[in-house]
């Protein structure tokens, strides 16, 4: 399988992204939240994403985070109907403020199990980039790292588990596989 080219979309949906979280941080850690993006964004293009999914990765976290409805009609006019589909997907609310935790986490449950195999590919490498973050909170701060999470220790991992789960139903493959050994990492330190 040959890379995908990458043309001046995904060059306009990087500053794009750079623009909406440019002033965002990483739970706990301070790092600029460009970053999640940029990983999630290689391991969908690593994983033999297309252009409109590198897009989406770069925005997957922009409707939730920074402006709702309004961004997402945004990324439908400047990326297209595809990647604001996407993206849509990837979002577990689109209203502000969110609605309650539990109900939106299974919401976005409920929508994940009819998501095609570009959504799923952008929703693993997410998961699978956070859950990464998570363990390496977890070995250099201990359990004090799920005091950032709404869900705390154990909503967090019920979810984490209900999309690897919802996941690998649909189909599965390295990213999900990935995703499950690290939750597994997770658990035996959580205890």
């Amino acid at each position: 399988m040959s890379a995908p080219l990458l043309g001046e979309r995904f060059e306009e949906a990087l500053a794009y992204a750079h623009r909406l979280h440019r002033r965002q941080k990483r739970k706990a850690s301070g790092v600029p939240y460009i970053s999640h993006l940029l990983a999630v964004t290689a391991l969908v293009l690593e994983d033999g994403g297309g252009e409109d999914e590198a897009i989406a990765a770069l925005l997957h976290d922009a409707v939730e985070d920074q402006g709702g409805r309004a961004t997402l009609a945004q990324i439908r006019t400047r990326f297209g109907e595809r990647v604001a589909e996407i993206v849509q997907m990837c979002s577990d609310a689109d209203a502000m403020p969110k609605p309650p935790w539990r109900g939106r986490k299974e919401a976005h449950l409920a929508r994940l199990r009819s998501a095609d195999a570009a959504t799923r590919r952008v929703l693993a490498a997410d998961k699978l980039h956070n859950a990464r973050t998570i363990l390496a909170d977890l070995r250099a701060q201990g359990p004090g790292v799920w005091e950032r999470f709404t869900g705390g220790r154990e909503g967090t991992l019920w979810y984490y588990r209900a999309v690897h789960t919802a996941l690998a139903e649909q189909g599965g493959g390295r990213m999900v596989d990935d995703l499950a050994r690290v939750l597994e990492d997770i658990e035996d330190l959580a205890g």
